[in-house]
C-alpha cells in the first residue's frame, strides 16, 4: 500500500473543439450548463479556454473545458478519449434527456440498458461521444458471463 494520500476524484476534462462560440452554444443552450470562465490557454498564449460547468460556480467534478484549435480535426484513438459520461438520477430523467436533445436537433441513441446503468448517447458539434448514464443499479450488479456480449451504443435510431 502506498503512503500517497488517495487523489479526490476527477476534477475537469479538457477537450478541443473547432468553434468556441458554437460549442458554447452547445454547452448552454443544449446541455443548460454554465460558462464559468473564459480565458486564454496558458501553454498557448491567445488560444481561447472556456470552462463550462453543470453548476453556476463550476466547482471541480463539474467542469469540462474546451481549447479552440479551428483547423483541427481528431480520430478516435490511442491516446485519444473514446467518450466521457455525465450523471442523471434515473431512467425517467434519461428518458426526458432523450427528449429534450431530440427537441433541440441532437442525434441520439435508444436508451441502452448497461446492467450496471441505463444510458444514452449523442455527440457534441465536433463529433466527441457524450454518454448520459443513470446513477443504478450500480456497478456490485454482476453480469451473468461478464463480457460476453458487445453492443454498439449508436446502432438503432442513431445517425453519426
Amino acid at each position: 500500500m502506498s503512503d500517497t494520500p488517495p487523489t479526490t476524484g476527477l476534477h475537469h476534462v479538457t477537450n478541443i473543439c473547432t468553434d468556441i462560440e458554437e460549442t458554447t452554444a452547445f454547452y448552454e443552450d443544449v446541455l443548460g450548463w454554465h460558462t464559468v470562465k473564459r480565458t486564454q490557454n496558458y501553454d498557448d498564449p491567445g488560444t481561447p479556454h472556456y470552462y463550462f460547468s453543470s453548476t453556476p460556480a463550476g466547482e471541480p467534478g463539474t467542469t469540462v473545458t474546451y481549447f479552440e484549435y479551428p483547423n483541427s480535426q481528431g480520430a478516435p484513438g490511442p491516446g485519444a478519449s473514446h467518450h466521457f459520461a455525465f450523471g442523471v438520477e434515473d431512467g425517467e430523467t434519461l428518458r426526458e434527456w432523450r427528449t429534450h436533445l431530440r427537441e433541440h436537433g441532437v442525434n441520439v441513441s435508444e436508451v441502452k440498458d448497461r446492467t450496471y446503468f441505463e444510458s444514452i448517447y449523442f455527440t457534441d458539434p465536433d463529433g466527441l461521444v457524450f454518454e448520459l448514464a443513470t446513477n443504478g443499479p450500480g456497478f456490485a450488479v454482476d453480469e451473468d458471463d461478464p463480457g460476453s456480449s458487445v453492443i454498439d451504443p449508436f446502432e438503432e435510431g442513431y445517425e453519426h
